[in-house]
């Protein structure tokens, strides 16, 4: 498993430079995330480069916490990923605040490749390559079997397209 993302491609009937505009903007990731965990974010301000974050607030199995995001690839019209964190200590290892803030070891993104004049193949991409051996084995579950993430992966772009199109 280790090293492998997770990847979904979708051919979107927009320029990248729409698709993009609504990738870099967190306001938005809640009308088209396909989990159903996410709930908004704290403070909506657009995605503008590397070094950026942003927070968003969350809800899995019965509860609710904050994930901070930081910025690590931004290509405006071509790539945007993200690498999540722990906001508060009820998502980290033994609940310790110590850990609020410090990257989970696995990214989450958006890869643009324009195809033809008002078109662009949108691949969604989970990386879960530098992820601990602990939260692999725990999350084995997602990546296993019945596939949850490669659902949700598809969700979102499906919806990412009805938002690109409409």
């Amino acid at each position: 498993m280790k090293g492998k993302p997770l990847e979904v491609s979708r051919r979107i009937e927009a320029p990248a430079a729409v698709v993009f505009a609504i990738l870099a903007s967190p306001q938005r990731h809640k009308d088209f995330d396909g989990s159903g965990m996410l709930r908004g974010v704290v403070v909506d301000r657009r995605i503008s480069g590397v070094g950026d974050t942003f927070t968003m607030k969350m809800h899995r199995l019965g509860d609710d916490y904050l994930m901070l995001n930081y910025v690590v690839e931004f290509e405006p019209d071509r790539r945007i990923f993200w690498e999540p964190a722990p906001g508060d200590p009820s998502r980290t290892e033994g609940n310790d605040p110590s850990k609020v803030g410090i990257p989970a070891g696995y990214r989450w993104g958006y890869v643009l490749a324009p195809n033809g004049d008002d078109a662009t193949v949108v691949t969604e991409v989970f990386d879960y390559g530098a992820m601990p051996e602990e939260l692999l084995r725990d999350g084995a579950a997602w990546i296993n079997g019945n596939n949850p993430i490669i659902e949700s992966l598809t969700a979102s772009l499906e919806r990412l397209d009805k938002i690109c199109t409409e």
